[in-house]
């Protein structure tokens, strides 16, 4: 299972909609809070390839992008098969 990490801030409504969907597919996923660390904004910004909003979210070093993404994936049924170890 690859490792979920998530780029947040306290009061992003699409950052808790995403954990909450996260949470709902019984994920464990690290939070990395953004609130204030320039590092840490830096680091996933240059993870993200330039993308500076929250959240964005990787499963392992794949970028899965923002709370819509996130979503879409679920939608299509694609984010089991990622779990899986498929293709996104």
């Amino acid at each position: 299972m690859p490792q979920i990490t998530i780029y947040t801030t306290a009061t992003c409504p699409y950052c808790l909609r995403a954990k909450d969907l996260l949470r709902k597919k019984k994920l464990v996923f690290t939070e990395i809070a953004v609130d204030g660390d320039a590092g840490a904004r830096q680091e996933m910004t240059t993870r993200a390839h330039g993308r500076r909003t929250v959240p964005q979210i990787f499963f392992d070093n794949i970028h899965i992008g923002d709370s819509d993404e996130l979503h879409e994936l679920a939608r299509n049924d694609k984010l089991d098969l990622l779990m899986a170890g498929g293709p996104q």
